[in-house]
């Protein structure tokens, strides 16, 4: 039987389909990657990162990129305002305790101070020194200043025999307050020193200073760390030099009892 024009059926053609796989995961991922920023904008911090460290689980088993990202400018590790206020508080209330704590001292220091000037003007007072010693408490020492003439020759820084007793009794109450910083400063008046001892003003209220310390630690029950000596000669006179009267009260030693808690503003000053 002849098969002459006998005609075929053409196949269909099957197209590759390999390309869906791919192609379906890649959306899977895009659907996820925007539910994700989605959340960025709606979850708080807690949340975001439970969601991330959940989505990483789930798809990398790593560690993502979202650990490091911001939520609303804020990284996962920026304090909460409830830590800020938390805080805020800590640092509030151990400052308040450091104030108080810093009030009492004070306060004990000008009760401290006010009870040795006490006794200073009760010595004084006793041993009929009114018009050779004084005291002054003000907001940065306690200020006692000796007259010259009770303690040295003229011109000379050797300390007089009988100014012992009175360095005896200085330093028997300056000991009872041991943690107090002690300046002993010498001063003069204007009128240019004239021997082979010294060679200036500078010089002679130097060595009264020194000298007069170094009797006062006599009393091992002090403290020589806390006790300094300097002099100021003719540079800080406390009245005229151009009377007698007025060198005669420029010419002092002066002992200075520093306060350890000042007022900001106050500042230590040496002459009354």
């Amino acid at each position: 039987m002849s098969k002459k024009n006998k005609k075929h059926e053409p196949h269909e053609e099957h197209n590759d389909e390999s390309w869906l796989l791919p192609y379906s995961d890649l959306m899977t991922l895009l659907l996820a990657l925007f539910i994700v920023l989605y959340g960025m904008s709606t979850l708080d911090a807690k949340k975001f990162e439970e969601l991330s460290q959940a989505f990483n689980a789930a798809l990398t088993g790593g560690v993502s990129v979202l650990d490091q990202s911001t939520i609303n400018g804020k990284t996962k590790n920026t304090p909460t305002k409830e830590q800020d206020n938390q805080n805020t508080s800590t640092l509030t209330a151990q400052n308040m305790t450091q104030l108080q704590k810093r009030n009492e001292l004070r306060k004990q220091e000008e009760e401290d101070l006010e009870k040795l000037k006490k006794q200073l003007d009760q010595y004084i007072k006793q041993s009929g020194l009114t018009s050779q010693l004084a005291t002054k408490l003000n907001q940065s020492q306690l200020l006692i200043t000796i007259s010259d003439n009770a303690l040295f020759p003229s011109g000379s820084a050797l300390v007089k025999p009988e100014a012992s007793a009175l360095a005896k009794a200085l330093s028997g109450m300056l000991q009872k307050f041991p943690d107090y910083e002690i300046l002993i400063s010498g001063h003069t008046d204007n009128v240019p020193i004239d021997n082979d001892q010294f060679a200036s003003n500078w010089d002679l209220s130097f060595a009264r200073a020194r000298n007069f310390m170094e009797i006062l630690l006599q009393n091992n029950k002090l403290d020589p760390k806390m006790f300094s000596p300097i002099g100021y000669g003719e540079y800080h006179p406390v009245a005229d030099n151009n009377t007698e009267v007025g060198r005669a009260k420029n010419r002092r030693v002066e002992i200075s009892i520093i306060r350890k808690y000042q007022d900001p503003d106050s500042q230590v000053t040496i002459t009354p």
